[in-house]
């Protein structure tokens, strides 16, 4: 069996690998580089040059030539090898006739449990958001700010003790709303500098969140740590960083107390696999990243059913509309999707990744550019959001 074609899909906010093999298999998967999706697509273009010709099921073989085989490598080229290495997972399971996660070792569990988003502009809305989620089942909850979802059109001017006291009472309003049923995730969306972070989140220590995500903008580890040390919450962050070098550095520095690893920018299953392994040897639980389709839900899924060092999995709502047509949802994309029932997803025994693109998505659903946004303080400076 031997590839013969590469190929990127664009669609709607998506970006996908597609991998046919002269015998009819196909696999698919998807790049995380949302915002810088044109370059990802041309660099999955770019490697089929490359992998034309090669047996798919080297996955491990050709992952290294193509992490290695660049001077560069940054979000969009992990991006595209993210893609192809589930494709080419794909194609080894339906090759197998198995499930991916029985390729990697078989299962941990028997089922995943996932935390579903919440988004509000207003305190009534976030209330109102978290109840909805546990009317649905869910034991977990996420992408609670408690900045709320401000617009970046909307110029920020609040003195600190005025964010920092509307900020406390709000986690305080997602606790009284869901009772200890349900785990908090907060999300300060790197919306904070250290000395803030530190002071916000002791201030809400008392409704005992499952973890604080992104509490300061990435990149410099040693803050990082700093916020680590002096907090009483467990810290998650990672989603930012593309590779088992950037995640080992994270570790060592002791600047996370959970690992936050996006699939779809690290390298796929391959590279995600590899950074749980780090991860365990720092008992450091994994909680990965993910905003995006169906697609990247199914590697996840198969992801998590084979680590043992799983906290919990993101799970954004399958039912939410597609950025270009309101009127579809994400799960129009795909011909099938993993459903989510009191707050776990079982992964069916379908060989490969379990679902597909619908035919002919990219004509049906257009790609949408993401436009270039960033938010300025009331003086005119840039603010992180």
């Amino acid at each position: 069996m031997k590839i013969e074609k590469v190929e990127a899909i664009r669609t709607d906010r998506y970006c996908y690998a597609r991998v046919t093999t002269d015998t009819g298999l196909t696999g698919i998967g998807e790049s995380g580089s949302f915002g810088a999706l044109e370059a990802s697509a041309a660099q999955i273009n770019n490697f089929a040059s490359f992998l034309v010709g090669k047996d798919p099921l080297d996955i491990e073989h050709l992952w290294q030539a193509m992490f290695r085989g660049f001077f560069f490598r940054g979000s969009s080229v992990m991006g595209a090898i993210s893609a192809i290495d589930v494709a080419l997972w794909d194609i080894a399971g339906k090759y197998y006739g198995v499930p991916i996660y029985r390729l990697l070792g078989g299962k941990c569990r028997d089922k995943v449990r996932v935390y579903s988003h919440v988004f509000a502009k207003t305190d009534e809305e976030m209330v109102n958001n978290c109840r909805k989620r546990r009317e649905q089942g869910y034991t977990a909850v996420g992408h609670l700010s408690p900045f709320l979802d401000e617009p970046v059109s909307m110029p920020y001017e609040k003195t600190h003790v005025k964010n920092i006291e509307e900020s406390i009472r709000r986690v305080h309003l997602m606790r009284e709303a869901v009772g200890d049923d349900i785990d908090l995730c907060i999300e300060l969306h790197r919306r904070s500098l250290p000395g803030e972070a530190v002071v916000l989140i002791n201030e809400i220590e008392d409704t005992h969140p499952l973890f604080v995500e992104d509490p300061i903008p990435p990149g410099n580890n040693d803050a990082m740590a700093y916020v680590v040390s002096k907090s009483r919450i467990p810290i998650a962050t990672g989603e930012r960083l593309h590779t088992i070098f950037e995640f080992q550095d994270l570790l060592d520095k002791k600047a996370t107390d959970y690992v936050r690893v996006s699939l779809t920018t690290v390298g796929g299953i391959t590279g995600a696999r590899k950074i749980a392994a780090l991860a365990e040897t720092k008992m450091c639980p994994i909680v990965p990243h993910n905003p995006l389709s169906p697609v990247c839900t199914a590697a996840e899924m198969q992801f998590c059913m084979s680590i043992d060092n799983l906290l919990i999995c993101e799970y954004p709502d399958p039912d939410g509309p597609l950025m270009g047509n309101r009127a579809a949802r994400k799960s129009d994309l795909v011909t099938d999707y993993f459903k989510a029932e009191n707050g776990y997803v079982t992964v069916p025994e379908t060989p490969g990744l379990g679902i597909d693109l619908v035919e002919g998505v990219e004509e049906k659903y257009p790609a949408v550019e993401f436009p270039v946004m960033c938010r300025l303080n009331g003086d005119g400076s840039i603010r992180d959001q």
